[in-house]
């Protein structure tokens, strides 16, 4: 998941798996790979950044541990 701004500045959490498309149009637009199109306040190099950051968080972690450090139930 990540965190992005919706146009009220509110934040919120989008789960990076699902982004198709990213455009600054000049507003940036999330296209998921449902087709809904998210308008959000951050820019399109944040929202790549995020994504990137997100997809490599996921390799730091050893398998079997939560993002805790605990043991993940089966």
């Amino acid at each position: 998941m990540i965190k992005l701004h919706k146009l009220t500045g509110e934040p919120f959490l989008l789960n990076a798996e699902h982004i198709r498309s990213v455009e600054s149009l000049p507003d940036t637009y999330v296209t998921l790979t449902t087709g809904e199109r998210i308008v959000v306040l951050d820019s399109l190099d944040e929202v790549m950044q995020k994504a990137v950051d997100y997809q490599r968080s996921k390799w730091l972690l050893p398998p079997g541990r939560s993002h805790r450090g605990g043991l993940r139930a089966s």
